[in-house]
């Protein structure tokens, strides 16, 4: 049985199509709107399929107290917020991150 592709593969060939087939054939005016798409393509393969993240369970412990300065879920909680967060910057704008930040 032929391997399937995943959506991230699927997404790169029709953004490889969109950018060396069409967006040559398309009016000047319309090739920024095709840019958009492709770049809007290029997010969604990175992101990847959607999953729960940190900050919906984060959210009832802060509400409780039990995140304050000095809880021992204090230190956990920030460093899985700061990597959730650090997460979402890399598909958004991976240029955005700056290696050396904490």
């Amino acid at each position: 049985m032929p391997e399937r592709p995943d959506a991230a593969d699927l997404l790169a060939t029709a953004r490889a199509l969109l950018l060396e087939s069409l967006l040559p054939a398309l009016p000047r005016e319309r090739q920024i709107e095709a840019r958009m798409v492709a770049r809007a393509m290029e997010i969604a393969a990175r992101m990847g399929p959607p999953s729960a993240t940190v900050l919906e369970g984060a959210t009832a412990m802060i509400r409780a107290g039990h995140a304050d300065p000095g809880q021992p879920a204090h230190a956990p909680l920030l460093a899985a917020i700061r990597e959730e967060l650090r997460a979402r910057c890399a598909v958004s704008d991976p240029r955005a991150i700056k290696k050396d930040t904490p």
